[in-house]
This record gives structure tokens, sequence and C-alpha cells, in this order.
């Protein structure tokens, strides 16, 4: 069971090597943190030794980003857990390194700090946890009183670290190439580990600025279950945080994107548009429309779709908020408030809709959940039912013909002359007949006395 709300977890071994332990590193991890997880990338870190440790760069590299998109790939089973790399120390190449030397603020100060560092001694007073602790205040703004975990050998290694070589930063072709200027777009609703992934390779290809547009208002009319949508104001929060947090050092201008260009193609200032598989074609338009305006093109930086493990039968096989949103269906989005104003009883459902909607199995559904039933197709037979209190007025209305020999009402032949032009004449006095059965039903049902009920 988690006990803590905020965790930094400092990452130690060679990439190679963490690849094939993140998933037990993750999982290890999130029995600790129930919130919110921030990683720090150190490979090579040592935390034994006389010295203090200090927080080094790390080049800005495929290797780093593919290592980046497969911990928050893993990360989404562990869908309690809002995990974010910290990129502060991660450094383009084409940019003069700087002091890390000041404290950084966080936006949820870590309660605990834990490490993959592995060490045979686990123990309460082990100098490891020490130099842990010193470590991650001297990095980040932290809780009072923090605590130190060591996870090992808690999840167990994929691999001999041994047999591996030691990790030496990568210098060669494989960085990252660099932009002042990024640009990305998208709805950002209830932001995924694939959102994440994307926005962390904007603050790797970005030097100076990202420009961020924040779908609203016409291009959220077409998305599934655009209703459950977050509000513009709270995506807009939650993305500024989340950047905040992984990359201060950039400068952030989130803008409503209420056309599927926006300012990508007016700002003279951009040089790099991030895209995704799906999205490309929009990259494509986006620079036809700055030829067109007169604007160099924008170098097009693809992302791989991510895929979901856990997608269910009708949801995408991505990691999309479309599918968080159709999980949200039959869930409790916010507590429920008292309102001093309504009535002190139950409340009244209506459902309504035409053949084969589901009115039924929704009906059958919330009777399972305690609601008590009204029928009212049920009513209006029993209304026109042979001694039923609209019985004669059908027979007068619609003649002896619709009597079986019994003396009951034909529904087929009945059914046919309603259907045929008189709907309208014979729900003026049927109404009004199912309503008054209604009120009786549910008099004798609830205790309420029918004439307290208003018609709707």
């Amino acid at each position: 069971m988690s006990v803590f709300r905020s965790g930094l977890l400092v990452l130690t071994a060679p990439l190679s090597a963490l690849s094939l332990r993140l998933v037990p590193i993750l999982a290890s991890a999130s029995r600790l943190v129930e919130d919110t997880l921030y990683v720090h990338l150190q490979p090579g870190l040592s935390l034994t030794g006389s010295s203090q440790p200090r927080s080094t760069y790390v080049p800005a590299t495929h290797e780093v980003y593919s290592l980046i998109s497969k911990l928050y790939a893993d990360a989404d089973a562990l869908s309690h857990l809002d995990v974010r790399v910290l990129l502060t120390n991660i450094r383009n190449q084409s940019l003069t390194p700087q002091s890390l030397s000041s404290v950084q603020n966080l936006s949820h100060p870590p309660e605990v700090v834990l490490t993959d560092f592995q060490t045979s001694d686990g123990g309460q007073y082990n100098p490891v946890k020490q130099c842990l602790e010193r470590y991650a205040t001297s990095c980040y703004s932290c809780r009072p009183n923090l605590i130190s975990v060591l996870l090992y050998p808690e999840y167990e290694p994929m691999v001999d670290e041994r047999q591996l070589p030691p990790w030496e930063p990568d210098l060669d072709g494989g960085a990252l190439h660099s932009y002042s200027d990024v640009v990305v777009g998208g709805t950002f609703d209830r932001l995924h580990n694939a959102h994440k992934i994307v926005l962390s390779a904007c603050c790797l290809l970005a030097e100076n600025r990202l420009l961020v547009g924040v779908s609203d208002k016409d291009l959220l009319e077409n998305k599934m279950l655009k209703e459950l949508i977050q509000p513009h104001e709270q995506r807009v929060e939650k993305l500024c945080e989340f950047l905040v947090d992984v990359k201060p050092s950039l400068r952030y201008d989130i803008v409503p994107l209420v056309d599927p260009y926006g300012p990508s193609i007016t700002d003279p200032d951009l040089e790099c548009i991030v895209v995704s598989e799906e999205t490309r074609k929009g990259g494509v338009a986006v620079n036809k429309k700055r030829l067109e305006n007169g604007l160099s093109e924008l170098v097009l930086h693809e992302i791989l779709l991510v895929r979901d493990s856990g997608h269910g039968e009708n949801e995408e096989e991505k990691i999309s908020s479309s599918s968080i949103r159709q999980r949200l269906l039959g869930t409790l989005l916010r507590p429920p408030q008292t309102d001093p104003a309504l009535a002190s009883r139950p409340y009244v459902i209506g459902l309504t809709g035409g053949s084969g909607s589901g009115k039924s199995s929704i009906a059958r559904h919330l009777e399972r959940l305690g609601a008590f039933l009204i029928d009212v197709d049920k009513l209006g037979h029993e209304a026109y039912a042979l001694g039923g209190p609209a019985y004669e007025q059908v027979v007068e209305e619609f003649g002896e013909d619709t009597l079986n020999e019994d003396g009951t009402i034909n529904r087929k032949i009945l059914g046919a002359k309603v259907f045929g032009n008189q709907v309208k004449r014979c729900a003026c006095w049927m109404l009004p007949c199912c309503w008054r059965l209604a009120g009786q039903t549910w008099s004798t049902r609830s205790g309420w006395p029918s004439s307290r009920r208003q018609r709707p």
C-alpha cells in the first residue's frame, strides 16, 4: 500500500541496463508513492565514497529520449501514478553548459527519495541513504524530514550489470538536433503518458521557447464524448504545471487553438513542429500555409504512437484521451453537493428514446442499483385493458372492430389505426390517463401522496 503522496526516483544505472529494469523499478516505487513520482536520470552516479556527489549534465541523445519514452510507456500500467521525468540536467548539445548548483522547486515537493543504486546494506543508518538524501535536497525542493528508500533488492535486475560496460555520455551523432523555438498542438485532455512523451520531446528539442496550442471551441466538436473534455482553463493549468516541473528553464507560450493552424503559420521565429504519426499531414499543411505567408518551412519531428496494452474492445489501440473518457462513463465525476432548494424526496429520472435505443437496458441497470421502475408502456396497456380507465374511450374513438371476441382490445388492429393518422388525438387523452396511473403507482410504493407531485 502506498504511504507517500509524492516521491523522487533517482536512477543511477547505465541507460542500457535501465531499459531492462524499468518495469520492476516502477512497480516497486508505485508501492510506496501514490500520486506524483518525479524521475531524475543520473547514469553512473555513485552514492558511496567520502565526497558528496553533484548532479551533472546528461547529453540529450536519441538513447536518452528512447529511455524516457519507454519509461512513460511502462508507467502507463500504473494508472494511479503521475510520473514526471525531470529534464533540468539533460542538455542540448548546442547549449552552453550552465551551473546546476541551484535548487529546483517542484509543484509537489517529494516526501521520499528512492533509488535503484545497488548496495548490500539496506539498514536505516546506511551511509548510502544519507548521501542520497543530501543529493536529493541539493537538486530539488523536498519536504522536511525527507525519507530515503533503497529499492534494491526489491526489484530483480534482468541482466548481470557487472557484464555491462560503464556508462559514458553519448557524444557522437546520436545527439538530438535542437531548435530555438518549437511548436506543438493538441487537446491535452486528462494529461496522460503519451502526452508526456510528446511534451518531453518538445522540451528536449527546444532551446529557448515552446509554443503550445491547446484546442478549444470548434476544434472540440467532433471529439468523442466531448462533454467529458476538461475545461480549457483546467487543461492549460495541468499542462503548465507539468512543463514547469520538467524543464523550468524554457519559456512557455500556451495559447488557445480555435482553428487547425493557430500561430504556427504566422510566427516567424518558429523552427520546428512536433507531430505524431496521425498528425503529420497537419504538419505538412502548416508548412504549405507558411510558404504562402512568405515564411520558412518548419522541421517536422515525428513522434511514434504509444500502444495501450490495457485497451478495451471498443477503445483505441494507442494511449488516448478518448479511451480515458470512455472509461469515465458510469463513474462519479464529482462528489454530489447538497442543494437546500431541492425537495427532500427521491430523484425522478425520465428515460426516453426511440425503439432499440436502450431504454430497457438502462432501466434494468437502474433497478439493480435500487431504483423503483415505473414502465409507462405497461401502464398504457393497463389503461385500455378490459375495465381499465381508458377502455371505454378507446372503443368509442376507434370502434368495436378493435375488440377481440372476449372483449379485450386487439393491439394489432388498434396500432394500425393509431399510427395511421391519429397519434396526436390518442395521445391527448391517453397520456393524462397514464400519468394518473404513474402517480398512483408512485404513491403506493413511496408513501408520497400523488397530489404532492407536480407534472413535469
